[in-house]
């Protein structure tokens, strides 16, 4: 009897103990990956409009840059599907693996392209190619990262366990940020030859530091019964895509509710930073401003998965929406004054409310699906959903800033009509907290 009683407490903090390592390896995984693909963001607005675009209007120039930054948002849909499948057919952990080194080279590879003057417009085209290859990388990470945290943890703190994948978007934007912030008070001359590829060069340190954490961990408890369920049962393993479409309602629901939220985050470090050196800001100080900002938002990213844990899903992300709506004329107002310490207050007050959304995210977009289509119908609603919120946001919102003689009335009222779409679909769309993950149907 002894035997037993020191067993099953000794198994239990084993269990907990390999838990935290998968949440901190899917965080700092995270972590990595976001920050390659926003590095990305920050640079389109800062350096890719002269390197790439250079010899055009200011603005049209801008406007180019996020087109190739839409590209990978484009081709995040298509790496959910690719690593969504072999992710539920072969495993978790190696399609994690495989995503941080296509990010990884992909990123070392955008430092070393030549700009305009020396390839002229074949330097924008090698630009969109690596920006896709950025794009299906993610967009097989995300999936797998939220899985590996959701499937390992106990089912009371499932939010809180995912939300430390999304707080790895967060942490990536003040790493990029800061090292691009570094760079970016070199000479313009010397930062736009080749202070700002110095970051993504940098990628594939990072990438060494991450595969060296990925291969540590463990496959995932739930995946793992699932699989050995079917293969005691006999079972035909089914294509998870087309599991997915079957039943193609949760899809639906997930890509609208969480467009709006994607949409609000991107328009921060791409149209806001512009706009915030554009009415006079110093372009490092307001970089380090969004990077100080991030940073702060982290822990309450964290927060709002834990919240979402109590309250459920639903109220937690509405909330945070409602309030980021209210929030946009006093933000871009802020953001237009000057004052780098009021545009750090308005990146500060925007982050936080977004985290209510951001933080439940993860937990609430995986829990629709069962356990054999999960990381199939996760991905790819969750990527969707990417890419309707926020593929295109940026060169839309700087579109209509310039069209209509850069005034951001429009800008507000298009984020505000996407906020109040997802409002609605969140509403619509059942609450999640209490499913039972071990279903794989």
């Amino acid at each position: 009897m002894s035997g037993r009683t020191t067993l099953a407490p000794a198994a239990t903090a084993a269990k907990r103990k390999e838990a935290r390592t998968v949440i901190m390896s899917s965080y700092l995984g995270s972590t990595i990956e976001f920050y390659d693909f926003l590095l990305y963001a920050t640079a389109a607005a800062v350096a890719f409009p002269k390197v790439f675009f250079a010899g055009t209007d200011e603005w049209v120039g801008v406007v180019a840059a996020y087109a190739t930054f839409a590209a990978g948002y484009l081709a995040r849909p298509l790496g959910g599907v690719i690593f969504g499948h072999f992710g539920d057919r072969v495993g978790r952990k190696g399609m994690l693996i495989v995503s941080m080194a296509v990010m990884g080279i992909a990123s070392t590879l955008i430092g070393l392209i030549p700009g305009a003057g020396m390839i002229g417009p074949w330097g924008g085209v090698i630009l969109v190619l690596l920006r896709v290859c950025q794009g299906i990388a993610v967009g097989g990470e995300w999936g797998g990262a939220a899985l590996m945290a959701l499937e390992h943890s106990d089912p009371k703190r499932r939010g809180f366990a995912a939300s430390f994948v999304n707080a790895g978007a967060p942490t990536g934007a003040v790493l990029g940020t800061v090292v691009m912030g570094i760079f970016s008070a070199l000479p313009q001359e010397a930062f736009l030859a080749w202070g700002w590829r110095v970051p993504f060069l940098l990628s594939f340190v990072l990438l060494i530091v991450g595969m060296f954490v990925r291969l540590r961990v463990s496959e995932s408890p739930i995946f793992a019964e699932a699989v050995a369920k079917e293969s005691r049962d006999g079972a035909k393993r089914k294509i998870p895509l087309l599991e997915v479409l079957r039943r193609p309602k949760a899809l639906i629901m997930i890509m609208f509710a969480g467009a709006a939220g994607f949409g609000l985050q991107v328009v921060l470090p791409t149209f806001s930073i512009t706009y915030a050196v554009s009415k006079g800001a110093p372009q490092q100080g307001v970089l380090y401003a969004f990077a100080g900002a991030s940073a702060i938002s982290i822990l309450f990213v964290l927060l709002g998965g834990r919240l979402s844990d109590r309250f459920g899903r639903r109220p937690v992300m509405v909330a945070g929406l409602a309030l980021f709506v209210a929030y946009l004329f006093p933000m871009f107002g802020m953001l237009g004054s000057g004052n780098v310490g009021l545009v750090f207050l308005a990146f500060t007050v925007a982050l936080v409310l977004h985290s209510s959304l951001y933080g439940p995210l993860a937990a609430f977009v995986s829990e629709q699906f069962g356990t054999t289509s999960r990381y199939t119908g996760a991905a790819v609603g969750y990527q969707l959903a990417t890419l309707i919120g926020a593929g295109f946001t940026p060169g839309i919102v700087a579109g209509l800033y310039k069209d209509s003689g850069q005034s951001v009335v429009p800008v507000v009222v298009f984020l505000s009509v996407m906020a109040t779409v997802s409002i609605v679909f969140i509403l619509l769309t059942r609450e999640s907290k209490n499913n039972d993950l071990t279903s794989v149907d």
